[in-house]
C-alpha cells in the first residue's frame, strides 16, 4: 500500500488498481475512503486507478488538527499526491462529495489538471445546488413499487431535516439504479468506511468562495466531464448541463437507468463512457 507525506505531516494512503496512465481518484461520502470505488466498473482495464483515501479514512492517518477535514485544506493534499506521483498534470475523477474537493483544486491549480470527470457531483462549492423540490421531483419518478415507495417517504423525511440510520436505510434504493445485492453492500459498507466527525468538517463556514471559485473554473482550459445518473435525486439528470457550464470546455452526460453509484448500475457503460472521455476529452 502505497503512502505518502503531505503538506502538515499527515501520511496518507492511495491504492492502485490496474495499469496503463494513471488516474486520481477522489471518493465522496463526504469523507468516505476510496474502497467503494473498487475498479470503477472495469475501468482499471485500460488504466491506473489511484484511488485515495482521504486524511482519516481508510489506510490515511488521523490528522493532529481535525479542523483540516475541511475540504479547502485538502486541496494541498491532492497537490501532495500529484508530485509524489511525479505528474505534470493530472487525470482526475471524483465522485459525488468528491466533486468539491476536485472543483476546488482545479480552481487553484488549473494548469496541473488535464482532464476532468465529475461523476454524479455535488456543486455546494460553487453554489450550485439542486433545490428540495429538484430533488423530490426526481424521487417521485421512482414511487409506485417495493421498495421505493418507503424510500421515497424517507427521502422527504430526510430533505425535511430528519437524520437518522433508519430513515437514510429505508431511503438507500433510491440512490442506486438497481436495489441488488452489490447495492445493498455498498450501502451497508458506508457504515465502516466513512469518518463521520470528518465529514461533519468536510463543508463548515469558510470552506469555499463561490464566486470566486466560479471566476476561476471560467478559465479553466481542461476538459471537463460532467456525469449523473438518469434516476439519481442528487445531482437530478436535468442538473449535470447546469454544472457543465461552468467550464469552458465541458460535456455533460446522462447514463440511463443509473443512480448515484453509475459504475455499479451499468459496469461497462460507465467505463466505456469514461475511459472514451479521457482519450478524447468528449
Amino acid at each position: 500500500m502505497p503512502v505518502f507525506t503531505t503538506y502538515d505531516g499527515t501520511r496518507l494512503a492511495y491504492h492502485e488498481e490496474g495499469q496503463g496512465e494513471p488516474l486520481v481518484c477522489l471518493p465522496g461520502g463526504a469523507m468516505r475512503s476510496s474502497a467503494y470505488l473498487g475498479d470503477l466498473g472495469g475501468l482499471s482495464a485500460g488504466r491506473r486507478l489511484i484511488l485515495l483515501d482521504p486524511r482519516g479514512t481508510g489506510d490515511s492517518e488521523v490528522p493532529a488538527d481535525p479542523a483540516t477535514y475541511r475540504v479547502d485544506h485538502q486541496v494541498a493534499d491532492v497537490e501532495a499526491l500529484r508530485l509524489h506521483l511525479g505528474l505534470e498534470r493530472l487525470d482526475l475523477l471524483a465522485h459525488s462529495a468528491g466533486a468539491a474537493l476536485a472543483q476546488l483544486y482545479a480552481a487553484a491549480h488549473p494548469e496541473r489538471v488535464r482532464r476532468l470527470a465529475l461523476i454524479t457531483p455535488t456543486s455546494w462549492a460553487v453554489d450550485l445546488q439542486p433545490t428540495t423540490a429538484d430533488k423530490l421531483v426526481a424521487a417521485a419518478r421512482r414511487a409506485g413499487e417495493p421498495p421505493y415507495d418507503k424510500a421515497v417517504r424517507a427521502y422527504e423525511e430526510i430533505l425535511a431535516g430528519v437524520d437518522t440510520d433508519e430513515v437514510w436505510d429505508l431511503a438507500a434504493p433510491l440512490f442506486h439504479g438497481r436495489w441488488d445485492e452489490r447495492a445493498r453492500a455498498c450501502h451497508v459498507a458506508n457504515a465502516h468506511e466513512q469518518n463521520e466527525a470528518a465529514a461533519a468538517a468536510y463543508a463548515t463556514p469558510g470552506a469555499s468562495d463561490p464566486p470566486a471559485t466560479r471566476a476561476a473554473l471560467r478559465e479553466l482550459r481542461a476538459r471537463v466531464l460532467v456525469l449523473v445518473g438518469g434516476v439519481d435525486c442528487n445531482p437530478p439528470a436535468a442538473h449535470a448541463p447546469r454544472i457543465a457550464a461552468l467550464f469552458p470546455y465541458a460535456t455533460p452526460a446522462v447514463q440511463p437507468d443509473a443512480g448515484h453509484f453509475p459504475w455499479l448500475d451499468d459496469p461497462a457503460r460507465f467505463a466505456r463512457r469514461v475511459e472514451a472521455f479521457l482519450a478524447t476529452g468528449t
